[in-house]
């Protein structure tokens, strides 16, 4: 079973993405950017879901410290900005794809496809 880290500070949304994947995948979770780095390293998990707006240290900086020693992981960012500069900025940190929030469970699952398959 593969593992997805979840590194995201607000509860409904920890829950909402659980209960969508906790049967297909082992799942762990940070709740703010510098447990998601320590987490992400420590574990080495198949996929990181990275919320950009994070206490602690924001999700751009904790992926540019998970790229440092993960250079293949597949990182999508998650934030409820839609708009482009965003989505840039989190590819420019390193992460490889983005959605925005609200998540749609049919575009989460196409990405998780595209990149665990």
């Amino acid at each position: 079973m593969k593992t997805i880290l979840i590194v995201e500070d607000t509860e409904l949304n920890i829950d909402l993405l659980t209960q969508l994947l906790e049967d297909d995948y082992n799942l762990l979770v940070a709740s703010d950017g510098e447990q998601g780095v320590s987490m992400a390293l420590e574990h080495k998990p198949d996929l990181v879901l990275m919320d950009i707006s994070l206490p602690v240290m924001d999700g751009y900086e904790a992926t540019r410290r998970i790229r440092e020693g993960l250079t293949s992981t597949p990182i999508i960012g998650l934030s409820a900005h839609a708009m482009e500069g965003h989505k840039q900025r989190a590819q420019d940190a390193g992460c490889d794809d983005y959605l925005t929030k609200p998540i749609h469970d049919e575009l989460l699952f196409e990405m998780l496809n595209k990149y665990l398959s």
